[in-house]
């Protein structure tokens, strides 16, 4: 069946956010579009535009014409968006007992949207053709934080991420120390855009990452994509 389509577990009255699988010519009005799958997927109208595995573009008008599985996301009403821990978002605190207490990082509920199967070194870049294949877990959830926010330097993570920012503007920081003075490289993202992922295969279930943080410039929603074997 085409366009299968259901809300994702972090909509609300302040942000849309809608999952669709099986995409066949589906118009948006304005959201931002985000392949969550490791196919293409093909946009325009008279101009067919190619949108790579697990990259994203923000659409205006503008038609998916095939794609196996999107996320519609947009931050709709912004007056209050910062109430979100009121609506059942959760201070990252609250799950990490060393996460500093002055730093306000927000997560929305997670959503777990089905299973992927790919090879992860083509999924890290570090292979262009599938040698292997491995099925993950997909979860996609929100994060939100205001302006000039350290989102916390880290480097354990037991899956696969990406993410895309969905409202204002930040970077994707990565560091040789956990510390912020090594700052060595800076990966600008505004709206509708997804980087490359930063954690390389180490071994069967294994990835490494460098130390890294988001950092908002301005008040902040970003979607994290997470591969769990």
């Amino acid at each position: 069946m085409a366009n299968v389509t259901r809300n994702l577990a972090f909509a609300d009255e302040f942000i849309s956010a809608t999952l669709v699988e099986n995409v066949v010519d589906y118009d948006v009005g304005d959201a931002v579009v985000v392949n969550i799958s490791p196919s293409p997927m093909i946009t325009g109208h008279e101009h067919a535009a190619i949108v790579p595995a697990w990259k994203s573009t923000w659409l205006k008008g503008g038609r998916i014409r095939s794609a196996q599985r999107t996320a519609l996301i947009k931050v709709v009403q912004p007056t209050n968006l910062g109430g979100c821990m009121f609506r059942g978002w959760d201070w990252l605190g609250n799950r990490v007992k060393s996460f500093p207490r002055d730093t306000p990082l927000f997560i929305s509920p997670q959503d777990e949207i089905g299973t992927v199967s790919l090879d992860p070194e083509v999924f890290t870049n570090e292979r262009i053709r599938p040698e292997t294949s491995q099925s993950f877990i997909l979860k996609l959830n929100l994060w939100w934080a205001p302006g000039d926010t350290d989102c916390f330097i880290h480097n354990e993570h037991p899956f696969l991420e990406t993410h895309t920012q969905i409202h204002g503007a930040g970077r994707m920081q990565k560091f040789r120390q956990r510390n912020h003075k090594t700052l060595y490289e800076d990966v600008p993202m505004a709206i509708g855009y997804s980087h490359d992922p930063f954690c390389r295969v180490t071994g069967k279930n294994q990835w490494t990452y460098p130390w890294h943080r988001y950092y908002s410039d301005t008040d902040s929603v970003w979607l994290a994509i997470e591969l769990h074997p």
